[in-house]
This record gives C-alpha cells, structure tokens and sequence, in this order.
C-alpha cells in the first residue's frame, strides 16, 4: 500500500477527473534530490480524497488526508517520479507551443477582419499605419514561433537534445500569444473586453502560459546556463548544432 497526506494541492479539473496524479516524496533520505520522490495514481473517490474547493479560473484545491491506494498505483519505480515528470514536459511543452499557435492565429484572423470592416477618424482601421504594424509584427511573431515549434519538434522526433530549444519556445511563444490576443483587443475597443468575442477569454487563458509548465523565469535562467556551460567548456553556441 501506498499512503500520503497533504493539506492543500491545487488540481486542474480534480472535480470531474476519476483520478489524478500525486508527485511525492517517497525517498526523503536519498541523497541524489531527483530521486526522492515517486509518482502515485490515486482515484478521486479514495477515502481521504477531499475536494475542498473548485477555483472558477483554473483548478481545484484537493486535501489529502491518511489516503491509502494499492502498491500497483505506483507509476514506475520508487524514486522515479522526477525522471518521468520531465519526460512528459519536454513534449508537453511543445503541445502547449502548438495550441498557442492556433489560438495567436484565431485572434489575428479576428483582428484583419475587424480591420477590414471597422471604419474611425476618416478611414478604415486597415488604412492606419500603426493598425498595419500590429499586422505585420503579429504575422511575423506566430511565424517565428511556429518555426522554432517546429526545429524542437524535429529534434525531439531525430532523438537529440532539445531542451534548450523547448525552453526558448516555451517563453517566446508565451508571450507571442499574449502579443496578438492584446493587439486584436485594442483592434475591437471596448468590444474585445465584452464576451462578445473570444478574445476576453483567450487573453486571460494567454496569461496562465507564463506561468504552467513551468514559469518564465526558470526557463529563461535554463536556457542562459546551458548556453553559459558551452563557453565555460571552451566551445560556443551554434543554435542549427546546440
């Protein structure tokens, strides 16, 4: 048997899943840190198992008390929980990347046409050279992410190191579809705040991928210490090689 207490852990969608997953220390006194804890699979209804609260916005708070689940709902082996988490957030990163590019072009297709058909000030909103730079530097930012999207994905599928590449999009392509979301609100006015568009939703969404899989903070730190450790070892950075 399994058994772990906790007193407040967010879940996403704990409320309507049949179980979810506990990343827990299992092995306090292992001296290698990335091998101390495990990965259990414990199903909602297992006594102890308490939905405290469902937060509207994102997840629900769970409390975990003396719950007890059969050895079998060990993922792996004891202290491999670290292990397995990172090889699903490496191309789980890129899951994240892809959708991003489908909801940044959703909102740029919504901008050029609120463009095309929204008349202010003597022309249209597609006259207006500022509202032609927010096209253009949109198009060329859902270009771009999509393209490094792509070189990880390509790497990952020819077994080579990508880290640094899922890093990179993870913070870019975060803000890229911030970028457009908020460019394609001011397009709309007041009505891109309304709920008459996607476009409310889709930007407070936009902001949650700052933060999951892992903030942008410990991805830009990770993608400056790998590259630093390549000049330390007396090489340099080739991103087509690195």
């Amino acid at each position: 048997m399994c058994q772990c207490s906790y007193q407040l852990q967010t879940v996403t969608a704990a409320n309507i899943a049949a179980f979810t997953t506990v990343f827990c220390v299992t092995e306090p006194e292992e001296p290698n840190r990335h091998k101390r804890a495990s990965m259990i699979i414990v199903p909602t209804n297992t006594p102890g198992c308490e939905i405290v609260r469902v937060v509207p916005t994102m997840d629900c708070e769970i409390r975990l008390t003396n719950v007890r689940v059969p050895k079998e709902n060990l993922l792996g082996s004891r202290g491999e929980g670290f292990v397995i988490a990172q090889k699903k957030l490496g191309p789980g990163r890129i899951y994240h990347c892809m959708r991003w590019l489908g909801q940044a072009q959703r909102a740029f297709d919504l901008m050029c046409n609120r463009t095309l058909t929204r008349y202010a000030h003597g022309s249209l909103l597609s006259d207006k050279q500022m509202i032609q730079k927010f096209i253009a530097d949109s198009a060329t930012e859902i270009q771009s992410a999509r393209l490094m999207t792509l070189e990880a994905a390509r790497k990952i599928d020819r077994g080579e190191d990508a880290r640094i590449d899922i890093a990179m999009i993870k913070v870019y392509g975060a803000k890229v579809l911030h970028d457009v979301i908020d460019r394609a609100i001011q397009v709309h006015g007041a009505l891109g705040v309304t709920a008459d568009t996607p476009l409310e939703k889709m930007y407070r969404e936009a902001r949650y991928a700052r933060i999951y899989a892992g903030p942008d903070e410990v991805h830009t730190a990770t993608i400056a210490r790998r590259i630093l450790r390549k000049y330390q070892q007396g090489d340099s950075w080739d991103p087509a090689n690195f």
